[in-house]
């Protein structure tokens, strides 16, 4: 079996709907000729020219605007932010426009675009470079958010939101661009299916995108501790899966949302709002997020400080523990 990286696994993708679909174009800043600052788009503008993948203008709010004109002519673009940080200015659009179109023409029209925002940290990038940014998205409603945590929901997810008929943001963890994986890079879950990595009874880690990996490195290391924790994978933020999330904490009773943005207002808490009133009867402890921290993103050499990283999962888990011993002494408490 072939080993990819999840950059490789990407450009794949892009490769295989651009081969499947003559509708389908790719342009962003610099992903033409150089093939991507991660080089996800390398090769493609050779392999089919320059009006099928192409560089554009520095100026994000117009690639937006101008994908949207690509879809009302029948096109499927699929956009490249470049960064994070640098997709602000092109948020207008994508709120005034990009989410809004099918509701705002009762359907006659629809954006089916696929915007690549390569986001979030572990990378050492400077301000502009390194952002988790996910909550603006999910909080926009018409768009669709997914966020690849393995090489091959890399694949699938950019094929399937390349395929599906609304605007979908993809959100590519900067620091797992070259990670890699033995695969044969074939579509698999469709958006809105979440996944459980590691099966566990005491309590459930539920993440997405680069947190995945600290939540099974937690687990790991919980394992050793003789604690058995369960790993929930979101794949897609927007729709959400509640069903594979409630299932998983009605089996153990506690949970733990893990995020690499900063905890106020942030995905983690409509998580935990979502559990706790799904699964309040089978709850053993609150619900508790670990999260960077609320602060601007810092500078790299302060960037370990910010980032969750298995010991501060592991001392929530040790509290929702505690949070049970407590209830058990109030119970035998005369």
């Amino acid at each position: 079996m072939p080993r990819h990286t999840m950059a490789q696994a990407l450009n794949t993708a892009l490769r295989d709907a651009l081969a499947a679909n003559p509708d389908v174009v790719v342009f962003g800043e610099d992903v033409g000729t150089l093939g991507g600052v991660f080089r996800v788009t390398d090769g493609l503008t050779s392999e089919f020219g320059a009006y099928r993948c192409f560089d554009t203008p520095l100026a994000e709010s117009g690639i937006v605007g101008f994908a949207i004109g690509m879809t009302m002519a029948g096109y499927k673009p699929v956009v490249e932010m470049q960064f994070d940080a640098f997709a602000y200015p092109a948020f207008e659009q994508i709120v005034s426009h990009v989410a809004k179109l099918r509701n705002r023409t009762r359907g006659a029209l629809s954006v089916p675009m696929v915007i690549r925002v390569p986001y979030a940290g572990g990378i050492g990038g400077v301000e502009h470079h390194c952002d988790s940014s996910e909550a603006y998205y999910v909080h926009t409603p018409g768009l669709k958010v997914a966020a690849p945590a393995t090489v091959d929901d890399a694949y699938t997810l950019l094929r399937r939101a390349i395929d599906d008929p609304d605007p979908v943001v993809l959100l590519e963890p900067k620091r797992l661009y070259f990670a890699s994986a033995e695969t044969d890079l074939t579509i698999g879950a469709p958006l809105g299916r979440a996944v459980v990595r590691r099966a566990g009874t005491d309590a459930t880690l539920v993440a997405y995108g680069p947190s995945v990996d600290v939540a099974l490195d937690a687990a790991e290391a919980a394992a050793a501790e003789g604690l058995s924790l369960e790993v929930v994978d979101l794949r897609t933020l927007v729709p959400f899966d509640d069903e594979t999330v409630t299932a998983s904490v009605r089996r153990t009773g506690r949970c733990v949302v893990v995020q690499e943005a900063q905890g106020f207002a942030g995905l983690g808490a409509e998580i935990a709002a979502r559990v706790q009133e799904r699964c309040f009867h089978h709850l053993h402890a609150p619900v508790l997020r670990v999260s960077g921290l609320d602060i601007p993103y810092p500078p790299p050499k302060l960037e370990r400080l910010h980032l969750p990283g298995v010991d501060r999962v592991l001392d929530a888990v040790d509290r929702l523990q505690w949070d049970d011993r407590v209830d058990a002494r109030w119970a035998v408490a005369p």
